[in-house]
């Protein structure tokens, strides 16, 4: 498989996924930020995400707001937003990630919650974007039948596992598993 390499596998995710339990219940977190939902002719409109890193950019219902500002920024520049220092189990494992890679600059960090049933609906990241990033993956719970395509590549990815893969090909996601799935999306800046 040229489009996904498999990290590491046996990541132990049950602090966080703890942590996220606990504060959906006490804030909703799954439901605060709408921006990749919503987002005009978007790939995500079947998932929940909570973004901790992104560009710094208002959410605007509007496309053409958002766009005009997004192309006043450095795009590859990301910050923590406020809901990343709620999630401490996050970090440390974003951190040990960076470690592992070397990594020289982190990027977006989103985690994203599909329901069974529910598609990421085929796209390819922008090329810039993908070119200067290596996109990374933090399996936080997955059961079998959650399928993960890139290319002509396919993957289950099992709940611990972590992976890069090429983002920039046309890829998608089904859950066609029995629970949500929930995976952290971690872009890291390596070497080249």
């Amino acid at each position: 498989m040229k489009n996904f390499r498999l990290i590491d596998s046996g990541l132990d995710v049950n602090k966080l996924m703890l942590k996220l339990h606990q504060l959906d219940k006490s804030k909703g977190i799954w439901r605060e930020d709408t921006f990749l939902r919503h987002y005009p002719q978007g790939p995500f409109g079947e998932c929940e995400s909570i973004i901790l890193r992104f560009q710094p950019v208002q959410h605007y219902d509007d496309e053409a707001q958002y766009r005009e500002q997004f192309d006043k920024i450095d795009q590859h520049e990301c910050v923590d937003r406020d809901v990343f220092r709620l999630l401490p189990e996050a970090r440390a494992i974003v951190f040990m990630l960076m470690a592992y890679v070397e990594g020289e600059r982190l990027g977006r960090v989103i985690i994203n919650k599909m329901i069974p049933g529910g598609k990421i609906f085929p796209h390819s990241d922008g090329e810039a974007h993908a070119l200067y990033y290596d996109r990374h993956r933090i399996v936080l719970q997955s059961t079998p039948g959650a399928i993960f395509r890139a290319g002509s590549d396919q993957v289950t990815m099992p709940t611990g596992s972590v992976w890069w893969f090429d983002n920039s090909q046309d890829h998608e996601v089904i859950n066609n598993g029995s629970d949500d799935r929930i995976h952290m999306i971690v872009d890291i800046r390596t070497r080249q």
